[in-house]
């Protein structure tokens, strides 16, 4: 199998971390080779974070190049459009329609960009867009939207409905499971 290349990026304090690590922990029990990159940018300040998820027969980096992500989940509509360019020709952008502002745009100095997501298309893209804090929201906790978005990109992969619900069970702490399920299931576009 050739390697898979997923970009999870978001801006600190979104839970991009715990979503790499759900997906990293499903993909090894499926028996895959996993690498799994975390560059944080400012996290503490809401600045951008990224992680990297590769996985196949063999994966010899964790790190992803410009122009090779065959998925980019975006964890806000900026983020998706300033990692673009690591998208392969073909590749497939999930984004969480919410907007975040950034440090110049909470200041005064820089509005945010509108119609982010239709300049995105408009280049030919695949973007799925997804309204993920109201589902988060739906689901129990606005700390959903990771977890909404996982849902989303198991859409993408045919790995059965169990196991994607068996791993948040064995990555997500017990008192938070049952929400993080429903979020989960409502990501994919079930109830």
């Amino acid at each position: 199998m050739k390697t898979v290349n997923i970009m999870i990026v978001g801006v600190g304090g979104q839970g991009s971390l715990l979503a790499s690590k759900l997906l990293g922990h499903l993909l090894v029990k499926e028996g895959y080779d996993v690498k799994v990159s975390e560059v944080h940018g400012m996290s503490q300040r809401g600045g951008s974070v990224v992680t990297y998820v590769r996985f196949g027969d063999k994966v010899y980096s964790p790190l992803v190049s410009e122009g090779e992500a065959d998925y980019i989940i975006s964890f806000e509509k900026l983020e998706a459009a300033r990692h673009l360019p690591m998208l392969k020709i073909g590749g497939q952008i999930i984004v969480n329609t919410q907007q975040i502002d950034p440090m110049p745009v909470i200041t005064g100095a820089a509005e945010y960009p509108q119609d982010v997501l239709d300049e995105i298309k408009a280049k030919g893209v695949k973007v799925d867009a997804v309204d993920a804090l109201s589902l988060a929201i739906e689901a129990g906790s606005v700390k959903a939207v990771n977890i909404v978005l996982i849902g989303r990109l198991s859409n993408y992969f045919d790995f059965d409905k169990q196991l994607w619900l068996q791993a948040i069970e064995e990555t997500v702490a017990p008192k938070f499971a049952q929400m993080n399920k429903k979020a989960f299931l409502l990501g994919r576009g079930e109830k």
